[in-house]
């Protein structure tokens, strides 16, 4: 029975690789390079804003983004492959957090912009990054004391909010790229829908190795479509240099002032709720079990990841939400693939011509293609609600309000441009800094804290993998199809798979108390 869990995904369909399968070579290339043009928008999408609001010059602009993409690599190796206690052994791809981009302007700002400004946003980096660390360090009993603060109804909303919020990015992307002179031209569309329909069709109608590359062929398809129109320019190719190795404090000593690191402590408070809302979430899809220590490893990996990008000229880092949707759309779980996917993204950040090569995907294609992903990361939080009771008022309360919160910033930001001091509005016009923060405070309102095994499938779950098993057994006459999962176990089917093992050698019968 724990093999079968091993091997299926959330809705019932074989895994094409379990997450600790070493993959021949040529896959591993192509789906981690998948996964960096997945990414790369909301990779390179920080630095671009921070380095324009602080007036950086072109050149400054460029080595952040080479910065960003050698030290995501380094953190994306450390979360997937784990060095002893740190990293989490799960296919989650690190990345700049974009909660941290109106606290890091507003501190750059504050400290008269230009290289300057990033000497003081790089010690409060470093400094958040050591004490996320350090928390991650705290003894078992206390550690999962914090983390009863992010049941299922917490984390659950967490990630939705995250994909709802992240949705607009996409569209926006769609749309030709705010700021960019043909913003909302219906060519944009076309390329975005173009894209979209073309992974979905290979989604739907592919073979299973299509299907899993669906997004980095509708990516090189899209751009192909766009060059041959004329709108897919590889200009800056010829412009940029070979070789760019990023230096440790490039820019000069960090400076540690106190209220720029108060500032970046919050930042990094919520990237831990949205970690461990990402490392759950991409547990059940991979089907292992993810419990305190793993949710701990994966925000020593934070902290030690956002501590070097201070120190390598880069920002706070965050597991991202985005990538936890590609790997529930390719169903490939491996984290060797995310390994991969750091070695590519290490290669990028050395060859500013290879990272001009990527960026010249146009901004319509990259939203076609965000967008599907980003949709799927609200589904990924939507499953996590699967494990919630919804019929209970308080906990139907907590998600909608919560939403609405999220809803806030984006809806209305005359209330916090005009109608809020600068410093606070920094931290608070954020819909996942709104989101989380209403998800935890209602949840202790309307529930306390919750039992250490919050996040423990159901014994349905259990039934279903072990009905399943029985369904495909040989002889069963059911042939190589694996069943649908019962519609009443939407996100426990992947977890269970670690579990399983122990259960077993256990009484099949669910106890009383069991959902």
């Amino acid at each position: 029975m724990a093999r079968v869990a091993a091997r299926l995904s959330t809705d019932g369909k074989q895994s094409t690789h379990p997450v600790d399968e070493v993959l021949p070579l040529p896959k591993l290339a192509l789906y981690g390079f998948q996964h960096v043009l997945a990414f790369y928008a909301g990779a390179v999408i920080v630095p671009i804003i921070v380095g324009s609001a602080l007036k950086l010059s072109p050149e400054q602009l460029v080595y952040l983004i080479n910065a960003d993409l050698f030290t995501c690599g380094i953190a994306s190796i450390i979360q997937a492959w784990g060095i002893g206690r740190i990293g989490a052994r799960l296919p989650l791809i690190q990345g700049v957090t974009f909660t941290a981009v109106s606290p890091m302007i507003a501190i750059g700002l504050g400290a008269g912009g230009g290289t300057a400004a990033l000497l003081v946003i790089y010690g409060a980096v470093i400094t958040a990054g050591i004490a996320t660390f350090a928390f991650a360090w705290l003894p078992a009993k206390a550690f999962r004391t914090v983390m009863r603060l992010f049941p299922p109804v917490v984390t659950g909303t967490v990630i939705t909010v995250l994909g709802i919020v992240l949705i607009p990015v996409g569209l926006n992307d769609a749309a030709g790229g705010l700021g960019s002179p043909d913003f909302g031209e219906p060519k944009n569309f076309a390329y975005a829908g173009g894209t979209m329909l073309f992974i979905l069709i290979l989604m739907k109608l592919g073979k299973p190795f299509l299907s899993s590359i669906a997004i980095l062929l509708g990516l090189v398809v899209g751009t192909g479509v766009a060059f041959l129109l004329g709108d897919a320019k590889f200009g800056d190719v010829g412009n940029s240099d070979w070789i760019g190795v990023t230096t440790p404090f490039h820019f000069g000593v960090p400076k540690f002032e106190w209220f720029p690191i108060v500032l970046m402590l919050i930042v990094m408070l919520i990237t831990m709720v949205e970690t461990t809302g990402d490392t759950y979430a991409v547990g059940d899809i991979v089907g292992k079990e993810v419990d305190s220590e793993t949710v701990a490893r994966a925000l020593r990996a934070d902290g030690a990841a956002t501590a070097l990008g201070g120190v390598l000229n880069s920002f706070p880092y965050v597991a991202f939400a985005e990538n936890v949707g590609l790997v529930r759309m390719t169903k490939v779980k491996s984290r060797f693939v995310v390994v991969a996917a750091g070695v590519f993204m290490i290669v990028l950040g050395l060859l500013p011509k290879a990272a001009a090569i990527v960026a010249a995907v146009p901004h319509g294609v990259l939203g076609g293609a965000a967008t599907v992903m980003f949709a799927m990361v609200a589904l990924a939080g939507i499953q996590t609600l699967g494990k919630v009771d919804l019929k209970e008022e308080k906990n139907a309360l907590i998600v909608g309000v919560s939403l609405a919160f999220a809803l806030l910033p984006a809806t209305v930001p005359v209330f916090f441009t005009k109608h809020m001091d600068a410093d606070l509005s920094s931290l608070l016009n954020s819909g996942v800094t709104l989101g989380a923060t209403a998800a935890i405070v209602l949840n202790l309102i309307f529930n306390g804290l919750a039992a250490d095994n919050a996040h423990d499938a159901p014994e349905t779950g259990a039934q279903a993998l072990a009905e399943a098993e029985v369904d495909t057994a040989p002889g069963s006459g059911s042939g190589a199809t694996a069943p649908e999962v019962p519609a009443a176990v939407p996100a426990q089917v992947a977890s269970p798979a670690p579990s399983a093992e122990k259960a077993d050698d256990a009484d099949p019968t669910p106890s009383p108390s069991a959902p």
